[in-house]
């Protein structure tokens, strides 16, 4: 649920002017991105077991999901979690007809050494398996390590889909409800030198991307989930909670929508109309 990160340091600060205020006749610029809300965080398990019975509600229109041609699809879970929180996904995706696999490398720790050499050949090994490109479908910390993988080895994926993803964060101090937990597992995490920075993380990839988020998102501030839609990028939004991104029915319709996109060729996502209103910014 967090991301890799190089925590920037502060400049000094003016002793004369309180900490974040702006000069005389300086405009005030947009708000910066906070943590989610303590009522949104506090909820999440409540939520979570809503967009979980959703899914049973959902399940008939979801069978309706577009069919592409079965390619390989490598899921990657978030901070703490394994394989076994991706099984619904992963199921749905397998139902459809595409080969898809776990990461294999059991619960995620964060950046160690052990996952930063393990990724790029679970990407290698199920790409020459399935004889072509994967598709790379990241949760939270998982959708980092997906961005990653496909800007060093972008021959062997074909998309990358990030759910509640926040490559586009500066601050994890201000912008994350788990960023604790996740500086008490960095004795564990692999060299700084060997991460990308906060900068490096949020420039764009070079396969197509799709960015999943979620306002309800109670973990990890929404805003840092995105970045400028281009010809190759476009942010999706859906309404879940963070912990529910893998079981919710709006998301899992995006994601067999996105697979199907043939190769090579590049359609924005429209969802039918009767689907609209679950994705509120493609009324």
């Amino acid at each position: 649920m967090i991301y890799f990160v190089r925590r920037p340091t502060p400049g000094p600060a003016d002793p004369k002017e309180p900490r974040g205020a702006k000069g005389p006749g300086v405009a005030k610029g947009p708000e910066e991105p906070q943590a989610p809300s303590a009522g949104l965080f506090l909820t999440e398990p409540v939520r979570g077991l809503v967009d979980l019975a959703a899914l049973l509600v959902a399940a008939p229109w979801l069978a309706t999901a577009p069919r592409g041609d079965g390619h390989g699809v490598l899921v990657l879970p978030g901070l703490l979690a394994s394989d076994t929180s991706t099984l619904p996904l992963r199921g749905y995706l397998g139902w459809l007809g595409y080969d898809v696999r776990g990461w294999d490398l059991g619960r995620n720790r964060g950046p160690t050494e052990e996952v930063l050499a393990g990724m790029p050949r679970a990407l290698l090994a199920h790409a020459r398996r399935t004889g072509g490109p994967v598709s790379l479908v990241g949760w939270s910390l998982g959708g980092i390590y997906a961005r990653e993988l496909a800007r060093r080895d972008a021959k062997h994926v074909r998309q990358v889909i990030t759910l509640g993803s926040p490559f586009a964060m500066q601050d994890p101090g201000r912008q994350s409800r788990v960023d604790g937990p996740y500086r008490r597992l960095s004795h564990l995490h692999a060299d700084r030198a060997r991460l990308p920075t906060p900068k490096d993380r949020a420039r764009p990839i070079g396969v197509p991307s799709t960015s999943v988020y979620s306002r309800l998102d109670g973990v990890v501030s929404w805003q840092a989930c995105r970045e400028p839609e281009s010809h190759n990028h476009q942010n999706v939004e859906v309404r879940c909670s963070h912990i529910g991104f893998g079981v919710d029915p709006a998301t899992l319709w995006l994601i067999a929508d996105r697979l199907a996109v043939p190769r090579d060729q590049h359609r924005p996502f429209r969802p039918p109309p009767l689907l609209r209103p679950v994705y509120p910014d493609r009324r």
